[in-house]
């Protein structure tokens, strides 16, 4: 399905009924990557998964796509639909736009997981690596896209899973330039959004890859301390809906049933 959101098309889909689960997938990805998933949940709930700015089938928005940018779309979409309360899972950007909707939105919010995330803004040198990532992108991007795509899974993980590696690349391909280097722009920029890990009213999970090659562990585990996130450890790398899939599925499902007590 599509909606009409600031001049631009947004493409989502919706399925099962119960309580509402938006699904928002990572960087370099789109919302087939909840495929799965999504079939698994939407048994007992309803699944709403959306492909974000610049991303999938929808259409770029600007030179920069802002957290805050890609909140609004989520919520265009989610007042389309007419719900009114739900439960947000982002994996790694899909987490860096469920904080900020948790920010901008959150008396709507009912529960909040993180995976592959973090509530950290950028470091100076992760600002860095980014402005490199556009340099990279600018002059060729399919090479950044096939080396950026095998560097998400754990060291061990590579070759285990080239076939999966092989599916997510050609799906990236399908990005624009300006869609990829208008989301490294907005990743660039986004706030520190740990306060919510000591103010928020609803439950917060933090899923984490003990060898995630593109976040630090440490880090992670420090900014959830003296707060009631629940953390839950894979592991492996970023990629859990492929690399602890089985794991993340009945884990998924513990925390939205959690959400409904």
């Amino acid at each position: 399905m599509y909606i009409l959101h600031k001049n631009t098309m947004v493409h989502f889909s919706s399925i099962g009924k119960g309580t509402a689960v938006v699904l928002l997938h990572g960087f370099l990805e789109n919302s087939t990557m909840w495929t799965i998933i999504s079939k698994n949940l939407s048994k007992k709930y309803r699944v709403i998964c959306i492909d974000l700015l610049g991303h999938g089938k929808t259409e770029n928005h600007g030179y920069v796509h802002t957290m805050e940018n890609q909140a609004e779309m989520v919520k265009a979409v989610l007042n389309y639909l007419r719900l009114r309360k739900y439960i947000l899972i982002g994996h790694s950007m899909g987490g860096y736009v469920a904080l900020a909707f948790s920010k901008l939105f959150p008396s709507n919010m009912k529960g909040l997981c993180l995976m592959n995330s973090t509530a950290l803004a950028d470091s100076e040198e992760k600002k860095l690596n980014r402005n490199r990532a556009i340099k990279a992108v600018k002059q060729n991007p399919k090479i950044f896209i096939r080396i950026a795509i095998p560097m998400l899974f754990s060291e061990g993980n590579r070759k285990i899973f080239t076939s999966e590696i092989k599916e997510i690349t050609i799906e990236a391909l399908r990005i624009l330039p300006q869609g990829i280097i208008a989301a490294l722009e907005g990743m660039k920029i986004r706030k520190d959004q740990t306060s919510i890990y000591k103010n928020a009213k609803f439950p917060i999970q933090l899923i984490i890859g003990k060898q995630d090659p593109a976040l630090d562990y440490t880090s992670l585990i420090t900014q959830t301390k003296n707060t009631k996130v629940q953390v839950v450890e894979f592991p492996d790398g970023h990629m859990s809906h492929i690399e602890n899939k089985d794991e993340l599925t009945s884990t998924l499902t513990s925390f939205i049933k959690s959400c409904n007590q």
